[in-house]
């Protein structure tokens, strides 16, 4: 998960009143969309800066990427790390970092998808951090108000990290992955080719539907707040996704498809649709918890939290899941509450359709008592009221986790 603009998406509002709420939308990053954009790398960064380019495990090498990208800045003076997993790691940021502080480097260039893009952004607020240890930027939910300039290359659609300026981080040895952000985090630019679908694995464009999926519906599925062209934003993504998510699955050369897939996926998180209405990230926060604990998949941790918690919550989404129903699945019924239901068990279907479970139990067998150790970690990082009415208690959360067994 990776989101923007922490002190709105992490403010959980508790309004009631059926109107928009004021907002401000602030998105300043340089967005370069298509074929062959590669050769702009060398105008976008500055002519004297010293570049250290941070990419993941490879795949860069393999599909042509990194040979455009030296290429285009064969004239610039870069540096180079690898290695930062999905899932970013605080150690091996650490070490990423003090390259950065020894050889005094002045910009970032993040080369891959929304894990290398978020190790990016710890480095850029961590190079600025006068504290003793930079984790309490995560630890503490400190916003970035200023940060070492970065750009990205992205090769992976799904979190739209490439647009907003929020950010998750992963530390192993104390089990915790925490989200961070502010406005000094947004790319100064990024550079979005569709052709890189072409290479990407089944699985990781599966899980980048489910990701751009769940990022809409948590900025969605609340309850009606007369937002009325939000929710057609939101729904045209969601449509959107669903029309071409199997499609790019099984088709990643068609052009097309994967255009349209990279762009849903960065509008899905880059502010647009989240202004003037209420958000839940109580499914994401839950999530993460999984992620941490068994390494599963982000995307399908999101897959395995989503139904329970929405069939937990059911009473209070009921309008806005029959809204989706009958919006983005075309469902008919006797009523609200059959047509909720309904969208409920298509979501879970098409989650399954595009082959990502959605119960705990089949990504691992040692699930007994976990919900609890859930719920005494959303206690230990304060987060003790979520969901878009500050109703979700860490007993909630217990709950939500043992309906998805």
């Amino acid at each position: 998960m990776r989101l923007l603009n922490f002190e709105v998406n992490f403010e959980f509002y508790n309004k009631t009143y059926r109107n928009m709420n004021n907002f401000e939308y602030y998105n300043p990053v340089n967005y370069i969309f298509g074929k062959d954009q590669w050769a702009k790398l060398s105008t976008l960064i500055p002519a004297d800066a010293k570049v250290l380019m941070l990419y993941g495990g490879g795949s860069i090498m393999k599909n042509g990427v990194y040979d455009h990208v030296k290429k285009a800045l064969e004239n610039h003076e870069v540096l180079e790390f690898g290695g930062i997993e999905p899932n970013p790691q605080f150690s091996t940021l650490c070490r990423a970092l003090e390259i950065i502080k020894e050889q005094k480097v002045d910009f970032l260039l993040a080369v891959g998808g929304g894990s290398v893009i978020d190790g990016t952004k710890f480095l850029s607020a961590a190079t600025y951090y006068e504290g003793a240890n930079p984790w309490e930027i995560l630890k503490n939910r400190i916003r970035t108000e200023k940060g070492l300039p970065f750009g990205t290359v992205l090769t992976l659609p799904a979190t739209g990290s490439e647009m907003n300026s929020g950010a998750v981080v992963s530390r192993a040895e104390t089990g915790e992955k925490l989200t961070m952000g502010g406005p000094g985090l947004f790319p100064k630019f990024s550079i979005c080719d569709p052709t890189v679908v072409h290479s990407i694995p089944k699985r990781q464009l599966a899980n980048g539907v489910v990701d751009a999926f769940t990022h809409v519906m948590e900025q969605y599925m609340t309850y009606p707040s007369g937002a009325l062209l939000q929710d057609r934003f939101a729904e045209s993504i969601l449509q959107t996704l669903i029309e071409v998510g199997p499609k790019v699955i099984n088709q990643p050369d068609n052009y097309e498809m994967a255009a349209n897939f990279m762009w849903s996926c960065t509008m899905a998180l880059n502010g647009l649709i989240q202004k003037g209405v209420p958000t839940d990230w109580s499914v994401h926060m839950i999530a993460h918890e999984l992620t941490a604990a068994y390494g599963i998949d982000h995307a399908r941790t999101l897959a395995v939290i989503l139904p329970s918690a929405y069939y937990y919550k059911f009473e209070q989404k009921k309008q806005k899941l029959a809204q989706y129903g009958k919006r983005v699945w075309h469902l008919s019924g006797d009523s609200d509450e059959v047509i909720a239901k309904e969208a409920i068990a298509k979501t879970k279907a098409f989650f399954e359709s595009l082959g990502i479970e959605c119960r705990l139990g089949h990504y691992t067998e040692n699930y007994r008592g976990f919900a609890a150790k859930v719920g005494q970690s959303m206690i230990n990082h304060g987060m003790l009221a979520l969901g878009e009415h500050r109703d979700i208690t860490p007993q909630d959360v217990e709950r939500i986790v043992e309906m998805a067994y």
